[in-house]
């Protein structure tokens, strides 16, 4: 029998030990770490600091419902703000061109239709079929967790990011290239993931525009 004197602190115990057992414990991707490598953190500031830029390359989608790609003609961005042009058979012979900034979206359609909303995943799906994370993208595709929400990172032993988890979506980084002297490496190809949703983004190109440069 536990004397009375021990006997709350033993209750207490008790049900911290029981809390505990019932925390989920998330267990590492076989071959990561969650541990950041040095020079981590300093990596972060100069790419979030890179604001005005512009890529080409290669989109592809995988859903249940359909898939397709199209090519990036470009992507430039100017802080918040971004012009994407793409191209696709998918999307009807011609160009589709996006602009917006987080929480709005000016879609044109190759026929010259062109559609706004204060919900860019919605009207994107709506128009194109295609379900895109449009907003967090644009985090995303520099190597960095979109502001805002819950985000789980995870490393290879390279010392590169080789996972980001993030609303439900799993966004995998399988090549990284120096584009620009003068900055880190980017992701040169990167797969997200939701459910059955698959995403591939594939960079060619990226460089640096000047801040005055209009969309």
């Amino acid at each position: 029998m536990i004397a009375q004197g021990r006997f709350w602190p033993a209750l207490a115990l008790s049900l911290a030990l029981s809390a505990c057992t019932t925390v989920p414990i998330e267990p590492l991707p076989e071959g990561l770490t969650n541990q950041p490598p040095a020079g981590w953190h300093q990596r972060q500031q100069q790419i979030q600091a890179l604001q005005h830029w512009q890529l080409q390359g290669k989109l592809a989608v995988q859903q249940p419902s359909d898939s397709g790609s199209a090519i990036i003609n470009h992507w430039n961005q100017h802080n918040e703000a971004y012009e994407i042009s793409l191209s696709s058979a998918f999307l009807g012979l011609g160009r589709t061109e996006i602009k917006g900034v987080p929480g709005y979206i000016e879609l044109r359609l190759p026929d010259g239709a062109t559609y706004r909303s204060t919900e860019p995943e919605e009207l994107v799906a709506a128009a194109t079929g295609w379900q895109l994370p449009i907003d967090n993208l644009i985090w995303w595709i520099r190597g960095l967790p979109s502001p805002g929400s819950d985000y789980r990172l995870y490393f290879n032993f390279g010392a590169k990011l080789a996972l980001l988890r993030q609303g439900g979506w799993e966004i995998r980084y399988d090549r990284w290239e120096r584009f620009m002297e003068d900055k880190p490496e980017l992701p040169a190809r990167i797969t997200a993931v939701k459910g059955e949703k698959r995403v591939r983004l594939a960079v060619t190109q990226w460089q640096p525009t000047a801040p005055d440069s209009s969309l």
